[in-house]
């Protein structure tokens, strides 16, 4: 099984190339579609023709899909050489806290300045944000932001270094129950079984943290893709991307259902009474 991971860079001509400030802080965000804000965040190594692919499958599904430049070349295939050298330096830029004790990772401030933004100019009830990988958990820190009512997590790695960790502060794990509750939030998730970077034990942790709120859907690892991008298969080196890197786009399949359920889950989050 694959899903074509020899495909050629992507040029994303279909979107817009915004430059957006928040608080004096200006980024790149890759804006398509109408209707209600879903913003989706990049994995490793970066904005990756599978991740455009997701994107572009939430634009189709009814909503204005923002993807922000957070590191990597955007459209980008991930290859080996580039992916190390852009997690390195994710992991020393003061934007992000990739290791147990840093708590939460200062770009979610500028992630929810976009999502409070999307709102006022998208309008709905609310906004999705949809984290992969390194981003998995910003999802859910996003949900700091009122404007933000359906969080998507997917394979959370941070903290690289603690299975069980959550990438969060004492305060914003806090606040962030406080949140989920105050509002009947629910965290929709995802991972394979045998993900090293994303295990048992923190999923164990959200639900301690959130309860039933937190629906956490793990998928066997021997249903992934086994022909990723050749950064998935030699740097993270196991089952990790449900619905980019590792799935496969064949009816009926585990990892397709996973994105069907993912649209379902936004279109009756942002768009109530359209299914």
């Amino acid at each position: 099984m694959n899903t074509d991971s020899g495909r050629p860079d992507d040029p994303i001509a279909d979107f817009s190339r915004r430059y957006v400030d928040v608080d004096g802080v200006v980024k790149t965000v890759h804006v398509a579609g109408t209707g209600p804000a879903v913003v989706v965040m990049p994995e490793m190594p970066g904005i990756s023709p599978d991740v455009l692919r997701l994107a572009r499958w939430v634009r189709d599904a009814g909503f204005t899909v923002h993807v922000p430049s957070l590191f990597g070349r955007d459209g980008a295939r991930p290859t080996v050489e580039d992916g190390e050298r852009i997690v390195r330096r994710a992991c020393v830029s003061a934007e992000f806290r990739a290791f147990a004790g840093g708590g939460t990772s200062p770009v979610t401030a500028w992630l929810r300045g976009l999502a409070r933004q999307a709102h006022a100019e998208c309008g709905g009830p609310g906004v999705g944000a949809i984290g992969l990988c390194f981003t998995g958990n910003f999802a859910l820190t996003m949900a700091l932001e009122p404007a933000v009512i359906a969080p998507v997590v997917n394979h959370p790695s941070l903290p690289l270094d603690d299975p069980g960790g959550l990438e969060l502060s004492e305060d914003d794990a806090r606040a962030v129950k406080e949140r989920v509750a105050r509002d009947d939030l629910t965290v929709l998730a995802y991972r394979f079984d045998n993900d090293r970077w994303c295990t048992g034990q923190r999923f164990a942790a959200y639900r301690a943290l959130l309860g039933d709120a937190f629906d956490g859907r793990v998928l066997p690892g021997g249903v992934a893709n086994t022909d990723p991008p050749p950064f998935f298969r030699d740097v993270v080196g196991t089952p990790h991307s449900v619905v980019t890197a590792h799935l496969v786009d064949e009816d009926g399949h585990p990892t397709l259902r996973a994105r069907d359920e993912i649209l379902a889950y936004l279109t009756e989050r942002l768009r109530p009474g359209s299914a």
